[in-house]
């Protein structure tokens, strides 16, 4: 039932398929192994959607830390196309803000909602809504001039 949604989170916020697979199944472990210590305070799909989030941050640190390890490759080449853009640009505002944009404008999510899984007020989650939103505009037209 909540499958599908998790697993579209987890791809926005890992970046590819098989980190997002990965994450959705380990978030489901964590919920089976952690289920006594859900106290109804909010929807159980909230509550996956807090554990997926956590997960994916968790595998993201996890890469950045391998990254770091590894020797610095050649950058990959400049590509023109708009999703590669705006994918870039995801990637370079704020984290809150990034996942905010996502939950809102890929997952259609309410800002109750947000801020429910995020755990922040929902005013939080219009402002950081509207700093990503500004921010992106800004990265993506820095990259036309």
């Amino acid at each position: 039932m909540h499958g599908a949604r998790l697993k579209s989170i987890a791809y926005h916020t890992a970046g590819n398929r098989q980190d997002a697979e990965d994450a959705v199944q380990e978030t489901f472990l964590k919920v089976y192994r952690a289920i006594d210590g859900f106290d109804g305070r909010s929807s159980i799909g909230t509550w996956l959607c807090r554990i997926c989030i956590n997960v994916c941050y968790d595998l993201l640190r996890k890469r950045q830390l391998e990254a770091e390890r590894a020797q610095p490759t050649e950058p990959p080449r400049n590509q023109i196309a708009l999703r590669v853009q705006l994918d870039d640009a995801l990637r370079r505002i704020h984290p809150r803000q990034r996942m905010v944009f996502l939950l809102f404008a890929v997952e259609g999510m309410k800002h109750s909602e947000i801020a429910a899984i995020l755990e922040i007020p929902e005013g939080t989650s219009k402002a950081w809504l509207f700093e990503a939103k500004r921010e992106l505009q800004r990265i993506l037209t820095e990259g036309r001039r």
